[in-house]
Formats: structure tokens, C-alpha cells, sequence
């Protein structure tokens, strides 16, 4: 089974950022498309990013211009920097690693991301 750690998720006011990481001890870590997905309480689970392991990127049309992702393969790490936060994005965020070799997906824990006055 991978191991997925992922953090820095919190509190932030309208307009702001944060930045959520997501890192494996994973050798293979270079092979694997990383992601986020996110769900909202009432709402469907949705794809917000992911970037492949040649570093093509794809961003769901709500969060495009506001949201980058990226890897750092020598970390063993992925990023997903959040800028001008607004209410639509509170939701839980989930991280993903995915091998295609094995066409397995894998799973963070999850992080609250909450954005309010």
C-alpha cells in the first residue's frame, strides 16, 4: 500500500491562499500522476487538479487561474497552491497518487480547507 501524507489545509478569509502538500517515502513516486480531489457537505466529490508524471497539468474550470499544481520528484512531493480562496472552495481535499503501471489509485487522509470571514 502507498502512504500518502497530506497537510496544510486550515482556515483562511476570502481572497486568500494556501498551499496543500502531499508527500510519499515512494520510490516509484516519479511514475505516478498526483491530484486533488475535493467534496463539499451536500455536494458531489469533483477533481480539482492533477499533474502527470511528465508534468502535464489539469485544472477543474472553477478553480483554473486560481490554482497551480506541481511536483518535486527529488521530495517525493506534490503541491497544490490555492490563491484567491473563496467560499465554493470550503471543502474537504483529498490527495491521490495513481500508478499507471498497475492502474491503482491511492489516497490521502484528507484535509479540511475552510474559507470564511
Amino acid at each position: 500500500q502507498v502512504h500518502l501524507v497530506e497537510s496544510g489545509g486550515g482556515l483562511v478569509q476570502p481572497g486568500g491562499s494556501l498551499r496543500l502538500s502531499c508527500a510519499t517515502s515512494e520510490d516509484r513516486f516519479s511514475f505516478y500522476s498526483m491530484g486533488w480531489d475535493r467534496q463539499a457537505p451536500g455536494k458531489e466529490r469533483e477533481l480539482v487538479a492533477f499533474i502527470t508524471s511528465g508534468g502535464i497539468v489539469y485544472y477543474s474550470d472553477s478553480v483554473k487561474g486560481r490554482f497551480t499544481i506541481a511536483r518535486d520528484n527529488d521530495k517525493k512531493t506534490a503541491t497544490l497552491q490555492m490563491n484567491a480562496l473563496n467560499g465554493g472552495d470550503t471543502a474537504v481535499h483529498y490527495c491521490y497518487a495513481h500508478d499507471h503501471q498497475f492502474d491503482k489509485r491511492y489516497w490521502a487522509q484528507g484535509t479540511q480547507v475552510t474559507v470564511s470571514p
